[in-house]
Formats: C-alpha cells, sequence, structure tokens
C-alpha cells in the first residue's frame, strides 16, 4: 500500500513539472536534443495544454465581470448559447466546404473563427463543470480516487 502512495507522489509531481507549456522554439530545441522522449506531451498536446490554461484564466477573468450569467436561464439557456456559437462556426466553416483550418485560415478577423472556437470551447468547460458539479462528483483536481484492495 505505501509503495503505491509513494508512486502516486511521484506521478504527481512529474505532472506538475509537466503541466507547463512549453514555448513552440523550446520544445523543437528539446526535441531535437532528444530530450523530449514518449512519455513526453507531443508538440500538439503541449499546446492544448496551453490552450487550457489560457482558457482557465480567460474564464477567471470574465467571471469576475459576468458572474454565472452564462447559466442565468438554466440548462436550456445554457444549450441555446452553445447552439449560438456553434450556429457562427457552421456558418463560416460552410463557405470554406467545411474546411476548419482553410476557414482559419481565410478569416483573419481578431473576432473572427478563432474566436468563436475559443467561446465555444470555455462555454463548454463551463457547462462540464456544472453538470459534475451538479451531480455531487468529487473532481479532486481532476485527480481519480482509487480504491486498492
Amino acid at each position: 500500500m505505501d509503495g503505491i502512495i509513494m508512486r502516486q507522489e511521484r506521478h504527481e509531481a512529474y505532472m506538475k513539472r509537466k503541466l507547463r507549456e512549453l514555448e513552440d522554439e523550446e520544445y523543437r530545441k528539446l526535441a531535437q536534443e532528444g530530450e523530449i522522449d514518449p512519455d513526453d506531451y507531443s508538440a500538439t498536446i503541449n499546446k492544448v495544454l496551453g490552450l487550457a490554461n489560457e482558457d482557465v484564466e480567460g474564464l477567471h477573468i470574465s467571471e469576475q465581470s459576468y458572474g454565472n450569467s452564462w447559466k442565468q436561464r438554466g440548462g436550456v439557456g445554457a444549450f441555446m448559447m452553445l447552439a449560438r456559437k456553434w450556429d457562427r462556426l457552421e456558418k463560416q466553416v460552410s463557405e470554406q466546404s467545411y474546411d476548419v483550418f482553410q476557414a482559419a485560415a481565410y478569416d483573419g478577423r481578431e473576432e473572427g473563427i478563432l474566436d468563436d472556437i475559443r467561446d465555444l470551447r470555455r462555454y463548454l468547460f463551463l457547462v462540464e463543470a456544472e453538470v459534475r458539479m451538479q451531480q455531487g462528483e468529487n473532481t479532486n483536481n481532476g485527480q481519480l480516487e482509487l480504491e486498492v484492495g
């Protein structure tokens, strides 16, 4: 039992070290030097980590101004908020034969497709967090509690 706890603590320390996004240049340099191994995040997952961190900060800042207005009208209102964001995305990508990468490359506006993608992702985070909290799930900082026995 103690061995399992020790491994968990070591893994936790490992994950804390990993939970920072490497800059693209830093990542490429480490990969070239052989410092990135299969246990490390890929460049894509490394970017996802950075986006998730930005989302948390962005949501925190927005919450200071808007509070919980996103769920003010209940679950139907929250769903409609998601649907409106999706509708905006669908319109933009339909103009590019549903090629989201082409649509993003074509749309250089600051409030364009990437802004809508970011907003939708953040709203999805909020909705999932609310559902889990309503279900009484103990998220325990994203860690699963495993019963050994």
